[in-house]
């Protein structure tokens, strides 16, 4: 029987203040930045959960909710909340914090797709997840809707690669 894992345990948490250097010309956190920020948390709540090396499979979406400011502090928490035979979707909710003030919002969030590999590099299978609370049981539920999505927009990328290989 396939060994099961709480979501919960999965949980990998990030902060880092933003200064000038990390910014825009309107003071806002590049998005590359954040993206980097935000695999690389992703990247640990995988690897937590599959106690094996992980590599990303996919980005599904970041969605830029709110700008992130000089100054603010960003927060990212990750969490497995799904998991295929050795695929593992990761939700990543990232929120912004001005210390000043104590304001917090959430700022994006993300989904993302890791593999877990054995030693040689090949895919290697993976525990199944188990939600408990409410927010990780919708996690959970919507996930499968999810993976169809993903199925689809990553046959439509087979096909754009196979169209601009001929040009």
């Amino acid at each position: 029987m396939k060994e099961t894992k709480r979501m919960q345990d999965t949980i990998a948490v990030k902060s880092a203040q933003v200064f000038p250097p990390d910014t825009n010309y309107y003071g806002t956190l590049f998005g590359g930045k954040l993206m980097a920020h935000i695999d690389d948390v992703a990247s640990i709540s995988a690897t937590r959960f599959a106690r094996n090396p992980t590599v990303t499979a996919s980005t599904d979406s970041v969605d830029f909710i709110r700008p992130i400011k000089v100054g603010d502090t960003v927060t990212l928490k990750a969490m497995v909340t799904y998991t295929g035979h050795s695929s593992m979707e990761v939700f990543v909710r990232v929120t912004s914090e001005n210390l000043i003030t104590g304001d917090e919002e959430v700022a994006a969030i993300a989904f993302l797709t890791f593999v877990a590999l054995n030693k040689n590099g090949s895919p290697v299978e993976v525990a199944s997840v188990l939600p408990e609370s409410e927010e990780e049981k919708w996690l959970f539920d919507t996930a499968p809707a999810r993976a169809a999505y993903r199925k689809t927009r990553k046959d439509h990328s087979k096909e754009l690669a196979f169209f601009f290989k001929k040009m």
